[in-house]
């Protein structure tokens, strides 16, 4: 008997014991099937029956099943999309949903979202908007642009990429309202549902929910230390025959890992053998003081490079970019014109005021300096434990002690005031999950508060058996 037949035959007599309850039916259902999702009975992405074999199968009313699974998409338990049917989501816990948006709560230290290290942008912000009604270019805000962007700003972005050690033309790149924007026009642009998508084993959560979203077969490749494996990936390739391939080279999030030149290069020694597609997300490569050259360099027809303000400036001005191949980018242009007609000038007259004056390459090193000293704090505070990081990165990636549950822990240090995303929130592999932790540094609101934070984070980690053993 399987794990789900078991279930159904309590879930069966759960029903029929407790109708004469005044908690409705399918609210303890709902109650039934949370308690088999949370302790491991139904895993991430297992599938439940269509409602009406379900209601048949416990003897009750279809709108009874209907409602019990609505109540799960709303804590995010389970997933429900047109022709696919109902599965156990990937996040199985509250702590590891995604959030956008950290929480400004004084008492809690929130540092599972990335956000800028310093407040620079919006002092330098605070300064520049008085000045922009000067510029020649806005009395052109009021009026469409181009779908791709004002050719000023695509050039000024071309500036931005150089700068940073890419090479890039105007005219082949696109403007987006960030990079997870310029992720989802790439993917519609360029996948069929039922498209396979290959992505480190271990890789940024917001490539999931696209993929799932578009009704993509997303598949993880093996990493080491040093990042993806190449021959894992051509095994992969093989076997899968994927279209694209999703990267994140440069302080790889969550893990910090970034690729060096020779992996880089073995990488693309086996894409260049495959007609896949690469999807470069560098939008951490301005925090690097030296970084290898982009796969948009060794690739340069299979390569579509995406990169943000997001990461190295601020995520509020939502300025993505994506670069392509003529052939390519056009499609890419066309998924943002069915979207939304255009970007916005102002937020593009922003950035690119922000380049031309230096004010942009000016913030990012101050990120940089911030990140340095809080990178410094961490590797204090964690000492003896194992954890992986950059100098100048925005997270790390604590791989936790034996015998720490990641969700577990995640969920102890919220009790703290500590919030942070589990391993589980970035697996490919929900059986494989990692039992790991990332910790956005930058997301303190202060030197102080990390601190705290990471005084929480380090003791719970050291006392592991003693909070394994005394479950709660």
């Amino acid at each position: 008997m399987s794990q789900f037949e078991k279930l159904l035959k309590e879930l069966k007599n759960h029903a029929g014991l407790h109708r004469e309850k005044a908690e409705t039916l399918y609210a303890q259902l709902a109650d039934a099937l949370t308690h088999a999702i949370l302790h491991g009975q139904l895993k991430p992405g297992d599938r439940l029956p269509p409602h009406r074999e379900f209601a048949s199968a416990l003897g009750v009313n279809i709108t009874t099943v209907t409602r019990a699974m609505a109540v799960l998409q709303q804590k995010g338990l389970v997933e429900s999309r047109p022709g696919r049917g109902t599965q156990v989501a990937q996040g199985r816990h509250p702590a590891a949903q995604f959030q956008s948006a950290p929480s400004n709560d004084p008492g809690t230290a929130d540092l599972s979202v990335n956000r800028p290290a310093t407040d620079g942008y919006n002092r330098v912000l605070a300064q520049l908007l008085p000045r922009l009604a000067d510029d020649p270019r806005f009395a052109d805000m009021k009026d469409y642009h181009p779908c791709e962007g004002p050719l000023w700003a695509r050039q000024a972005i071309a500036q931005w990429l150089r700068h940073t050690g890419v090479e890039a033309q105007a005219d082949h790149i696109l403007i987006a309202e960030g990079a997870q924007h310029g992720i989802a026009h790439t993917l519609r642009s360029l996948t069929s549902s039922g498209d396979t998508v290959l992505a480190d084993s271990i890789t940024y959560q917001g490539i999931n929910g696209l993929c799932r979203t578009l009704g993509l077969n997303l598949l993880g490749v093996d990493a080491d230390e040093r990042g993806m494996c190449p021959e894992a990936l051509r095994q992969a390739c093989v076997e899968h025959q994927p279209r694209l391939l999703f990267l994140v080279p440069s302080i790889h999030n969550p893990t910090a890992i970034t690729l060096d030149a020779e992996r880089r290069e073995a990488l693309a020694a086996v894409i260049r053998q495959t007609d896949v597609l690469v999807i470069e997300d560098d939008v951490y490569r301005p925090l690097l003081e030296q970084s290898p050259a982009p796969f948009a360099a060794l690739l340069p027809e299979q390569t579509i490079y995406i990169s943000a303000l997001s990461k190295c400036i601020a995520p509020g001005l939502r300025m993505g970019f994506v670069m392509a191949p003529p052939a390519l980018l056009q499609g890419i242009i066309a998924m943002q014109r069915i979207d939304c007609w255009s970007n916005s000038p102002l937020t593009a007259l922003i950035a690119t005021r922000l380049i031309e004056e230096g004010l942009a390459e000016q913030l990012v090193s101050e990120q940089r300096e911030e990140l340095r000293i809080r990178q410094t704090l961490l590797a204090t505070h964690l000492q003896g434990l194992e954890f992986q990081h950059s100098t100048t990165g925005t997270h790390a990636w604590l791989l936790l002690p034996e015998p720490w549950n990641s969700s577990r822990f995640a969920r102890l240090c919220q009790e703290q005031g500590v919030v942070l995303l589990p391993g589980g929130a970035f697996t490919l592999s929900p059986e494989l999950s990692p039992q790991a932790v990332r910790i956005n540094i930058s997301a303190a609101l202060s030197r102080e508060q990390l601190v705290k934070a990471l005084t929480v984070i380090s003791q719970l980690a050291r006392q592991g058996h003693l909070h394994m053993h005394n479950r709660i």
